[in-house]
C-alpha cells in the first residue's frame, strides 16, 4: 500500500532536521515502512497499519513543533516512550512554573493566577488587567522564562511606555538609556529572580531578552516569541495597535495594566478597556481580571488599595 503526506502548514525541515536526522530517528520506528521525502512530500510504502500510525505519530511530531522552537531527536524518542506532544509543555494551573535563582519554586499562587497560566497555553493574546500586586506581570514573565528554557520560543521582549508619571525625563541625569531603565527596573526586577545574573547578562548581550520602551516596537515583526507589554494603561489605543500587529509566526502576547493608575495627561486617551472591548470575541484572544483579593504582597497593600478605590467610588478624588 502506498500512501502520500503532504507537509502543508509547516516548512518540511522543521520536520526532517538538518540532514533528515529527525525523519531518520522517526523512521526506525517503523522497520517495515519504505519512507521518501521529496520536498513537502513524504511517500509511504508498506501496511495500511504502518501507515496509519505513522501519519498518527507524525501529526504528534508537528504539534510538538508548534510548542518548541525546534525539536530533536529526543522529541522523537518522547513521543514514542508514550509522553504526550502537546500536554508535555502545558502546565495545570498550580505547577511549578520555573524555579527561582534561590531554588525556590514559582508558581501561580491563587486561583487567578491560575486562569492566567491556563489562559496563556490556550491563546495567544492574552490581556491581564487589575489592581497592583495581584502578580500580573510576575507570573507573565515566569511564563517566558519558562517558555525559553524549554526552547518553546526563541526570545523574550518585555516593554512598557516610558510616560512621565509626575516627572520629566529630561531633567533625569544620564544619557537616554539612563533615563529610561527607572521605568524598566522592575521588569528587570522580576527576571532577576529567575534567571542567574551571568546568564540574564548573556541572554541581554546576545538579545535574547530584550527589554526596552514601546516606542522601540514600532516597525518589528516578532516571531518565535514571548513578548509582555506592562504598564498598558499607559497606552493609547493607536499605541496599542501598533504593539499588537507586531505579532510574528509562533509568538506569544501577553498585555498586563492596571486601569486604575493610568499616568497620562488624560485618563479617557488610555487604550487598554477599549482595546480589550474591541478584541473580546477573537478567537485565540483572553482576558484575565484580577480585583483586590488577588493582591499577593504584604496584606497592607489589600487595605490600602480598596481604600483608594472607595474614595475613587465615591467621587473625593478629582480625576485629571
Amino acid at each position: 500500500m502506498k500512501k502520500t503526506i503532504q507537509l502543508e502548514t509547516i516548512d518540511p525541515i522543521e520536520i526532517y532536521g538538518a540532514g533528515n536526522k529527525i525523519l531518520s530517528e522517526f523512521c526506525t520506528y517503523f522497520p517495515h515502512l519504505k519512507v521518501v521525502a521529496r520536498g513537502n512530500e513524504l511517500i509511504l510504502d508498506g501496511g495500511e497499519s504502518d501507515i496509519s500510525e505513522f501519519q498518527i505519530r507524525l501529526g504528534e511530531l508537528i504539534e510538538r513543533r508548534r510548542h518548541k522552537m525546534n525539536l530533536t531527536i529526543y522529541d522523537v524518542e518522547d513521543i514514542f516512550d508514550g509522553e504526550s506532544s502537546a500536554d508535555k509543555f502545558r502546565l495545570s494551573g498550580d505547577a511549578i512554573i520555573v524555579h527561582g535563582t534561590d531554588g525556590k519554586p514559582i508558581r501561580a499562587r491563587n486561583r487567578t493566577q491560575q486562569e492566567l497560566v491556563k489562559a496563556y497555553f490556550d491563546n495567544d493574546l492574552v490581556f491581564a488587567v487589575g489592581p497592583a500586586g495581584t502578580g500580573k506581570t510576575y507570573i507573565a514573565i515566569a511564563l517566558a522564562v519558562r517558555a525559553l528554557k524549554n526552547r518553546e520560543v526563541r526570545r523574550i521582549i518585555l516593554t512598557r511606555p516610558a510616560v512621565e508619571a509626575g516627572e520629566r525625563l529630561g531633567f533625569l541625569p544620564g544619557d537616554l538609556k539612563d533615563k529610561l531603565d527607572p521605568y524598566l527596573q522592575p521588569l528587570y526586577d522580576a527576571l532577576e529572580d529567575m534567571i542567574p545574573s551571568r546568564k540574564l547578562q548573556e541572554f541581554m548581550s546576545d538579545g535574547t531578552i530584550q527589554i526596552a520602551p514601546l516606542a522601540y516596537m514600532r516597525g518589528r515583526t516578532l516571531d518565535r516569541a514571548c513578548v509582555i507589554l506592562d504598564e498598558a494603561q499607559n497606552t493609547n489605543l493607536g499605541q496599542l495597535k501598533m504593539f499588537l500587529t507586531r505579532m510574528g509566526a509562533s509568538a506569544k502576547f501577553i498585555v498586563t495594566g492596571d486601569a486604575t493608575q493610568i499616568d497620562l495627561p488624560r485618563r479617557s486617551d488610555s487604550g487598554l478597556l477599549a482595546g480589550i472591548h474591541l478584541l473580546k470575541d477573537l478567537k485565540g484572544v483572553a482576558t484575565i481580571t484580577f480585583t483586590s483579593d488577588d493582591i499577593v504582597r504584604h496584606p497592607l497593600v489589600t487595605k490600602i488599595v480598596r481604600a483608594f478605590d472607595g474614595l475613587a467610588e465615591n467621587s473625593m478624588i478629582s480625576e485629571p
